[in-house]
């Protein structure tokens, strides 16, 4: 068999002569060998050749010209393929080139495995692919590459594909490009995605843009003459340019503000690029921004310095808006030769430059990242929100009482400061003093804040706090310990059993224990246990429905063991008329693997639907969820429609009543003594706050089912002083 010829003349070779230091001589000659050798093997066409050789240059080069990657990452993404088939060894690769591709190419050839099981946004894998991202960044950063190239190249792709790759890139690496500040990329996979995405309204902003050049460019000459007459007294290298504002960024901005292009006059920004030394780079951008504000009428609440405070991932300049001719608004961009370079290029640049400029905060959101990823308690909906709101977060800037400095997402509050700190000081924060004054916990941080946490030994989590907290790294803490929580009262449930059944000489067989959970509706023996420990299951009762197991057992051979992942909606029931396929809640359900919704509390007698999780469970919410709009739009195949059957007997479910109302004497003591006369209602627990002569309480009560609910809540509202009560 002859040997193919490569056809190296165009995209390779031209590769190879831009970037002349990447190589060696000896290197590309080793190179060219390697990829000959490999060909052959496969047997590869000159056509295949070509058109491989085409795909790896153009992510190539990608790679070195815009994010600024070097040698281990181009021969990860030359040789992957071959790597992948065991035509050639990473070890054979290191020793060639002297460079270690192996923690690059392990995440690559896992990232590829999970594309060819048609990974979704929607499903579990995409957690795995995620998760392979974040443990090396160089994958993140190659990935993006390799998708920026096929939206380059989306056309060729065949017409079904093209919109669900094109919401991909809006939904997933263009946020990703951002948070590797990737800026110039994450635009241009915007504007391709908008164009795949909504063709018309992408070509009619396009036309727009073009016709409006002209008059454009005129206006950006006008505005930027002066400018240059002052900056040259400056007397260091400058470039001074206009830059038109991506489509998208229109297209976002016509939607914000509902009005037609036309009406948009930020349309450019105006950018000034020093050439200086480090040193005196700081010192001539505020010059620079001194002189534009001579200039031109700057707006004060439009000022963003990112050159004392850079963003987490590395990003620096000086941005102001000002009133430029003609009354129009126009944006003035103030960096640095290296400043731009790392605005462009991202992360990759910043490693470029991190002998000279400390490392930014990626180590730091790689490993918060992790923390989602490795959360398994987390639904897909949550997931994927969380995982977002790490790659778009906007940053505060908070500081300790020593004056140590904490960057945030903005809308933390000072229990997320708290969990920043330590875990241990989070799960035991009451508040914060904030400024020198007391703050609760729900306080949202604001820039410059000085805070210093307040604790409290006797201070435990509740699920409540995940509604205060927006970090994944609070939320996962509080989950872990409201885990914590749940495991000690499964222990004193047992131990309480055991102590109890001993007394009355009874022995305690755990596979009874285990029937007799089940029985009850419970999803584990570790629930009823918890159950037991918070005497909301009465342990006397359970002694004789334990005693009567061996009475009254059910025949195992007729039950009928369902589990949610096998589960099949089932018609209507005797307990329905409706002739559509609902899952019916009662007692045919107990054996089901089902549990009822902690972010909505569903109870007997609500409009509910099921939900089913990845795990193999169904989850009820109520129709009125805040969750459910997400979920039916994202997870339709999942849901499934549920309906509740027979009476609620002896069932019993906590809800929480936020109870608003003046401040008057007795409003409590009259509140719990409504409660304590109502024989089907009993009060679990109550927390009551006062500020300036309002009353604000939250009220956990246990029902029977939302009949019982409405009926306590019209009593609680006669109440003199109570001005509105609510379902949480």
């Amino acid at each position: 068999m002859s040997k193919p010829v490569i056809p190296i003349s165009g995209h390779y070779k031209s590769l190879l002569l831009s970037h002349p230091t990447l190589f060696t001589f000896a290197e590309r000659r080793k190179l060219r060998a390697l990829l000959k050798k490999c060909f052959a093997i496969e047997a590869y066409t000159p056509e295949q050749i070509s058109k491989f050789i085409h795909q790896k240059t153009a992510i190539v080069d990608a790679l070195l010209n815009e994010v600024g990657l070097g040698k281990a990452a181009v021969l990860s993404v030359l040789l992957q393929d071959f790597i992948q088939k065991n035509r050639i060894t990473v070890d054979e690769i290191d020793k060639t080139f002297s460079t270690s591709i192996s923690a690059i190419t392990k995440g690559l050839i896992r990232v590829r495995d999970l594309y060819e099981r048609n990974t979704s946004l929607e499903t579990e894998n995409f957690r795995k692919l995620l998760l392979t991202f974040a443990e090396d960044v160089r994958v993140i950063l190659i990935i993006i590459a390799t998708q920026l190239y096929r939206m380059r190249a989306l056309d060729s792709e065949p017409e079904e594909s093209r919109t669900q790759v094109a919401r991909e890139s809006s939904f997933l690496y263009a946020p990703l490009a951002h948070r590797m500040g990737l800026y110039k990329i994450k635009t241009e996979l915007e504007d391709l995605s908008l164009k795949h995405t909504s063709r018309d309204v992408y070509r009619e902003i396009a036309q727009k843009i073009n016709e409006s050049k002209s008059s454009r460019d005129r206006y950006i000459a006008e505005f930027i003459a002066p400018l240059k007459e002052k900056l040259v007294e400056l007397g260091a290298e400058f470039e001074i340019k206009g830059r038109t504002k991506s489509i998208h960024s229109i297209y976002n901005k016509i939607k914000k503000q509902n009005t037609p292009f036309e009406n948009i006059y930020d349309l450019f920004a105006i950018r000034i690029v020093f050439d200086v030394p480090l040193e005196k780079e700081k010192a001539l951008c505020w010059q620079a921004y001194s002189i534009v504000a001579d200039l031109y009428q700057p707006n004060p609440k439009r000022l963003r310095d990112w050159l004392s405070i850079p963003k987490s991932n590395g990003y620096e300049s000086l941005h102001t808006t000002v009133l430029g001719p003609q009354n129009k608004w126009v944006e003035v961009q103030i960096r640095t030769v290296r400043m731009d370079e790392v605005a462009e290029k991202g992360l990759a640049a910043h490693w470029k430059y991190k002998g000279i400029k400390g490392e930014s905060g990626m180590d730091e959101w790689l490993k918060n990242i992790r923390e989602i990823l490795e959360n398994p308690e987390l639904n897909a909906v949550d997931f994927m929100d969380e995982f977002k709101l790490n790659l778009y977060d906007k940053e505060v800037f908070v500081f300790t009482p020593n004056g140590d400095l904490h960057k945030l997402p903005k809308g933390a509050t000072a229990l997320d400061f708290a969990f920043s700190i330590h875990s241990g000081l989070g799960c035991k924060c009451v508040g914060a003093k904030v400024n020198g004054k007391n703050m609760p916990i729900k306080y949202e941080l604001i820039n410059g804040d000085q805070v210093e946490v307040l604790t409290s030994p006797t201070q435990k989590p509740n699920p409540a706090w995940l509604q205060v907290v927006t970090t994944s790294r609070a939320k996962n803490k509080i989950r872990q310990a409201l885990k914590e929580v749940e495991f000690k009262d499964a222990e004193i449930g047992r131990e309480t059993m055991m102590r109890r059944f001993k007394n009355w000489k009874i022995d305690l067989d755990e596979g009874k224990i285990s029937r007799l959970a089940k029985k009850k509706g419970f999803k584990t023996v570790s629930d009823f246990y918890q159950e037991i420990a918070r005497e909301k299951l009465d342990v006397l009762a359970m002694r004789d429905a334990y005693l009567d197991l061996d009475k009254k057992e059910l025949n195992p051979e007729n039950a009928e063991m369902r589990t949610a992942e096998g589960f099949t909606a089932e018609k209507g029931g005797r307990n329905s008329d409706n002739k559509e396929d609902v899952l019916v809640i009662g007692q045919d359900l107990k054996n089901v693997d089902f549990k009822l919704s902690k972010c909505c509390n569903p109870i007997y007698g609500d409009e509910v639907f099921g939900f089913v999780a990845v795990t193999g469970g169904i989850k009820i919410h109520r129709t009125d969820c805040p969750n459910a709009p997400q979920m039916i739009e994202r997870f339709n195949y999942r849901i499934v429609k549920a309906k509740w059957s027979g009476k609620s007997v002896g069932s019993q479910y906590p809800i929480t009543l936020r109870i608003v109302g003046h401040d008057d004497i007795g409003i409590v003591a009259n509140i719990t003594s409504l409660i304590s006369k109502e024989k089907s209602i009993s009060l679990r627990s109550i927390s009551v706050d006062t500020n300036a002569g309002l009353f604000q309480g939250n009220l956990t009560i246990m029902v029977s089912d939302n009949k019982d609910l409405e009926l306590i809540i019209k009593k609680i509202k006669l109440v003199k002083g109570v001005k509105n009560v609510s379902r949480s």
